[in-house]
């Protein structure tokens, strides 16, 4: 969510008049994230205050939008808390703006969750499932755009600028991930990017699933192993100190268990999905950092972490 697109008030001011939100109040630009351009935006309707985000698509056409946009209303109207985006006057939920897409969504209350707790890891487990229980009347279909052939493809374009070790860790994983046989796995809608600061919470209340921009359809276990790795993650200090709080896994993953059970060849693959949600992002961080892509507020995290998880996970 860096800025990568500057919006000036005055076309802020011409792009609200397509929707029925009332007069712009103010607006301001969002620095957490890495992937799309976004802004609070407030307006003032009827004595008023409504609270949006203002969400520019960086990578995405126009084509490809409406099925994340359409599973964000999906899921709101089917008691998943996610943001519902805005329809415009004219034509659905997309518009353009600086000559790219953009959406306008609900602002959810609630606030991040830099270290989550127990409850916490427990309530994301319970309502990822729901998420996927839900997911399976969704009658859209996206293939995972950052699957295995991805990983491949993304290796080879970053490989030159990467240590002899970190080259074979991943030529490694990528031989090992080769074998596994995703395909067989239940599947249906998924987050894939349920990151710790893609979801709000009152106390131990969750507020809002939030940054669907990776939904997709892929392997429901993979979608779980994604939120493991972050929210059952302990960072103190070096990366070299990371380590997993195993209650907390074991709180989340039952509570995922109790609202959809694991089938036996998913509890088989289990570690092999841990290792390949790592991979995933050990890559895309990897891939920030040698190529990163400028932006007038950019955060690019730090790929160390997720290799430090992948050597957890290829360890255990």
């Amino acid at each position: 969510m860096s800025v990568y697109t500057v919006v000036e008030q005055s076309d802020l001011v011409e792009f609200l008049q397509d929707y029925s939100v009332g007069e712009l109040a103010d607006f301001q630009g969002i620095s957490a994230g890495i992937e799309n351009t976004n802004y609070f935006v407030n307006t003032l309707q009827d004595g008023q205050t409504r609270q949006f985000v203002l969400t520019i698509f960086e990578h995405h056409s126009f084509a490809e939008l409406p099925y994340f946009l359409n599973i964000m209303a999906f899921m709101a109207e089917h008691e998943i808390p996610t943001a519902h985006p805005i329809k415009t006057l004219s034509n659905g939920y997309l518009k353009e703006l600086k000559a790219k897409p953009a959406a306008l969504v609900e602002r959810l209350k609630g606030g991040g969750v830099d270290h989550p707790n127990d409850i916490q890891c427990s309530v994301m487990g319970e309502y990822l499932a729901r998420f996927h229980q839900a997911g399976q009347d969704f009658s859209d279909f996206r293939p995972n755009d950052r699957g295995l052939d991805w990983m491949v493809s993304t290796y080879q374009l970053i490989q030159q600028y990467l240590p002899s070790d970190e080259q074979a860790m991943i030529e490694a994983e990528l031989a090992y991930q080769a074998q596994i046989d995703w395909a067989h796995l239940p599947s249906g809608v998924i987050h894939a990017d349920l990151f710790c600061d893609n979801a709000l919470f009152s106390g131990n209340q969750l507020s809002g699933i939030i940054d669907l921009y990776y939904a997709c359809n892929a392997a429901f276990l993979y979608d779980l192993a994604v939120m493991v790795n972050d929210w059952c993650r302990i960072n103190e200090g070096d990366v070299e100190n990371i380590h997993f709080d195993a209650t907390k896994v074991e709180q989340m993953v039952h509570a995922y268990r109790q609202q959809r059970p694991l089938s036996e060849e998913e509890e088989q693959a289990w570690p092999a999905a841990l290792r390949l949600a790592a991979l995933r992002f050990f890559l895309s961080r990897l891939k920030d950092k040698h190529m990163p892509r400028e932006g007038e507020m950019t955060q690019i995290k730090d790929p160390n972490v997720f290799k430090q998880v992948l050597r957890i996970h290829r360890q255990a």
